[in-house]
């Protein structure tokens, strides 16, 4: 599973860009770390320890990596495996697409509110064939606005200290109005979502 959700870097890697991953992990993950030896070659790698200063969850773990980053942030779960024709040249698409508004996210439809209620949940629209963010909201109690779910997210250096912002619930999303790059399916191993 981890190597399904390190294809769309790898293939950022081997489009000549240079790529540092940021790893946040725990005492109990210290396997993980031994297996992400063999990306060694492919993209620098930093590992971190999260924060216990910051919150436990996801957005605790980005504000751990966030020091560690260095120009355009991509947020990449662990959990989360794109699907379908080119899903890992979405990552690379999205990431050319930040600099029109400071964001963009790699996104599938998903048109079951329950799923909605579990995930990211964006309301995606598109115009002229361009597909953009109308609203985001993390795991929202009511889904009926939204259409699509986010599976990774790029932002700009400037924008990368929102990324918090993305995943926690209640704050003011800022994915709305962010590029989407629509793929043909996102898998999240950590919800019954895809």
């Amino acid at each position: 599973m981890l190597d399904r959700s390190l294809e769309a870097v790898v293939q950022l890697a081997e489009s000549g860009l240079n790529v540092r991953v940021v790893v946040v992990f725990r005492a109990h993950k210290l396997d993980t770390v031994s297996y992400l030896a063999r990306y060694a070659e492919t993209f620098q790698m930093v590992f971190v320890y999260q924060d216990e200063a910051f919150e436990s969850g996801l957005d605790g773990a980005i504000r751990s990596a966030l020091p560690m980053t260095q120009g355009p942030v991509a947020l990449v779960l662990p959990d989360i495996v794109l699907t379908g024709a080119d899903s890992a040249g979405s990552l690379l698409a999205a990431w050319q697409r930040i600099a029109e508004t400071g964001w963009s996210v790699v996104a599938t439809e998903e048109p079951d509110p329950d799923a909605l209620r579990q995930v990211g949940a964006l309301a995606v629209v598109e115009e002229n064939g361009v597909a953009t963010v109308r609203s985001a909201a993390e795991k929202p109690s009511d889904p009926s606005e939204f259409n699509a779910f986010w599976g990774m997210v790029t932002a700009t250096e400037e924008q990368a200290h929102r990324l918090p912002d993305v995943v926690s619930k209640g704050a003011d999303n800022p994915l709305t109005g962010a590029a989407a790059l629509m793929v043909e399916g996102i898998v999240n191993y950590n919800t019954a979502v895809g």
